[in-house]
């Protein structure tokens, strides 16, 4: 059990840091005024092949759609903030009120992802780990 909830945290861990990719590729792309930009173009293709990356190996052990909502609801949050920090992007009352409901979204999908025999299945399958084998239990007599 404990290495399953180490398996655990190493997703979310990648999760969260392709969710900081997300928000670069967001950025970078505003940034590279159409891929006319070097720079920002090259960070636009780095940071957006790297978060894809990183969730696809998130993905080997959470659920797609829990793992995936997750990613684009942080990368949704962070380029509303960072765009209003870098680029000057407004921020109203309404968008706050939505980007509060998607935190909140994002964090009721973490605290509330179970583990189940057949997720768990999956990702001994995905790690190439053999079959998890229970001790025979036998009866009290």
């Amino acid at each position: 059990m404990g290495e399953r909830r180490t398996e655990s945290a190493k997703a979310w861990t990648l999760l969260l840091i392709a969710a900081a990719f997300e928000i670069v590729f967001a950025l970078s792309s505003a940034a590279n005024e159409g891929f006319t930009r070097l720079v920002p173009s090259l960070i636009t293709a780095v940071a957006g092949g790297g978060g894809v990356y990183l969730l696809s190996l998130a993905l080997k052990t959470l659920d797609v759609g829990i793992g995936y909502t997750v990613w684009t609801g942080i990368g949704s949050v962070g380029a509303v903030v960072f765009g209003a920090l870098l680029f000057g992007e407004s921020i109203t009352v309404g968008k706050v009120v939505c980007l509060v409901a998607i935190i909140g979204g994002v964090l009721g999908l973490h605290m509330t992802t179970e583990s189940t025999p057949e997720a768990d299945q999956a990702a001994d399958d995905a790690a190439g780990r053999p079959e998890s084998v229970e001790p025979e239990r036998t009866a009290k007599q």
